[in-house]
């Protein structure tokens, strides 16, 4: 992975390589933004750009170096990740250690925390102390989704990267090329922030079902009411769907969206544009105020989810409400 194979990102790379060029890298830095934007990615490109060999500001990947960070062996790269919910404070001691020692003919030691957001109050404070008194010539690379959750003190003693979604239009032509069917680039391209994202919700089992079956809920509680609640039973409550009820009201959610589209008869930016045959005459069944109402009890009801509600429960009020508008 190079900085070059990364896609999107403009101004995180150049940060990065005018570093890397001028020899004024920071000591440390906090990538911060949404999981699947490529700061993980990023991280391991900067590594191996600081030892590869045959280049100053990016990876050929080629050469041992570059194959070591590759292959996550490279003895001055070390990469914490949380141990259970949390990073904790003797994962820091750990690392404070093994940086006590010189780094190899590299010069230079680079460690990156994941979901540095996670860290106990007591390994930020050890880490803050790290950051002021490195013992040696040290990278951090901070990964978080929230770089505002992190101590204030450790905030102003890094260089903060933000890493944005890629634009959904790349995103959607980018997926359309690697030959991923279009039913499920669309939702995917909607719901991730970047491309490993979308690739990974693409590729888990349950997500083409789990659109089918959103479709299926939708123009049953609209025409055949009682039919919907038998598929809740049958296609949800009782498979693994039921694990992945928030991602049911994200696809649904998006499915209102295209009604409210098609009322107003903008059919060019659909989620579901395979659906039109149905779709299209059903938005006209109810006005678009309706169908926003609609959206926004979803939004309200996915929130309830997330504090433990009832999923069964929630996702039948969902269908009742919408039968009701």
């Amino acid at each position: 992975m190079s900085f070059q194979a990364i896609p999107g990102q403009a101004a995180a790379k150049r940060l990065l390589q005018n570093g890397l060029r001028q020899d004024k890298l920071s000591h440390a830095y906090i990538f911060s933004g949404p999981v699947g934007t490529g700061r993980s990615e990023m991280a391991l490109a900067l590594a191996k750009a600081i030892y590869c060999k045959h280049s100053v500001d990016d990876a050929c990947g080629e050469c041992l170096e570059c194959r070591k960070v590759e292959h996550r062996n490279h003895p001055d790269l070390h990469v914490v990740e949380p141990e259970g919910a949390s990073i904790k404070i003797e994962q820091i001691r750990d690392l404070q250690k093994e940086f006590a020692y010189r780094a190899t003919a590299s010069g230079t030691k680079i460690y990156v925390l994941h979901h540095a957001e996670k860290m106990t109050v007591q390994a930020a404070n050890s880490l803050l102390k790290f950051l002021e008194e490195p013992t040696s010539r040290v990278v951090a690379i901070l990964i978080t989704e929230n770089g505002n959750a992190l101590l204030p003190t450790i905030q102003s003693r890094a260089q903060w990267i933000s890493f944005t979604p890629l634009p959904r239009d790349e995103m959607v032509l980018t997926l359309l090329q690697e030959g991923y069917p279009a039913a499920l680039v669309q939702p995917a391209a909607h719901l991730t922030a970047g491309l490993r994202a979308a690739r990974e919700l693409i590729a888990a089992n349950w997500f083409a079902e789990m659109r089918t079956v959103v479709l299926q809920l939708a123009k049953e509680t609209l025409t055949r009411f009682p039919s919907s609640m038998i598929t809740v039973q049958h296609k949800i409550v009782k498979t693994e769907l039921a694990d992945h009820m928030s991602s049911l009201f994200d696809l649904l959610i998006l499915w209102f969206k295209d009604m409210v589209q098609l009322r107003l008869e903008r059919r060019d930016k659909l989620v579901y544009n395979d659906q039109l045959d149905w779709m299209g005459s059903l938005a006209f069944s109810r006005d678009v105020s309706d169908w926003v109402r609609m959206m926004e009890q979803a939004v309200d009801l996915q929130k309830r989810l997330r504090f433990n509600a009832n999923s069964q429960l929630v996702i039948e009020k969902m269908l009742v409400e919408m039968q009701g508008v």
